[in-house]
């Protein structure tokens, strides 16, 4: 299992992944605490899946939701199920699209990238923050790869360590509002919350 294969695993079981993926929400708790930081609702939705249930929820929130996705399959049941947003097939490695946004949010699709290219995603990040964005993604507890499941086939992870995710976010502008490893309360979810501080 390699990074490469991440999107072609998706593309391949996108209806078994909707109708499995919980949707319990038990990553409201950060939902709200993105939206409490955010002083818009436009939200660029990364690795944005089938959108439930997170992108739905905070378009019941009166968000503004752009989702990307590399897996057409994926992207096709996100724009079945937010008819009101706007959908976007593409990679999130060296996306540009030319505009700014409140909330980026990369939640358990970040981490699929190889460490390199999570370093790489940095700027991408920053291209996309409207002033005093905040950006939240999850990532793993400390440096190191990892191979998952999901819908019985393989899939990759990676994370850089808490250290360099840090030295990332501060050399691109942004300062670290939380950081939670392996929250107790999301599942185990390890959480980053930042705000885009740079001044353009």
């Amino acid at each position: 299992m390699r990074p490469e294969d991440i999107l072609p695993t998706y593309r391949r079981v996108a209806t078994g992944f909707a109708r499995s993926r919980d949707k319990s929400l038990f990553e409201r708790v950060w939902l709200d605490r993105v939206l409490s930081h955010a002083i818009g609702r436009r939200v660029l939705d990364l690795g944005c899946g089938t959108g439930r249930p997170i992108a739905s929820y905070l378009s019941d929130r009166r968000a503004k939701i752009t989702g990307v996705d590399g897996a057409g399959e994926m992207l096709a049941l996100f724009q079945t199920n937010l008819p009101e947003a706007e959908a976007i097939e593409a990679d999130m490695r060296g996306l540009s699209l030319g505009r700014e946004f409140d909330i980026i949010l990369a939640w358990n699709s970040f981490f699929h990238l190889s460490a390199d290219d999570q370093r790489a995603m940095f700027p991408v990040f920053a291209a996309h923050a409207a002033p005093k964005a905040v950006l939240m993604f999850t990532s793993g507890h400390d440096a190191g790869e990892a191979i998952g499941e999901v819908e019985g086939e393989s899939v990759y992870h990676a994370s850089l360590s808490p250290k360099e995710y840090r030295a990332l976010l501060k050399e691109n502008g942004f300062s670290v509002i939380a950081f939670t490893p392996e929250d107790p309360e999301c599942r185990g979810h390890t959480v980053w919350l930042a705000r885009y501080t740079a001044i353009a």
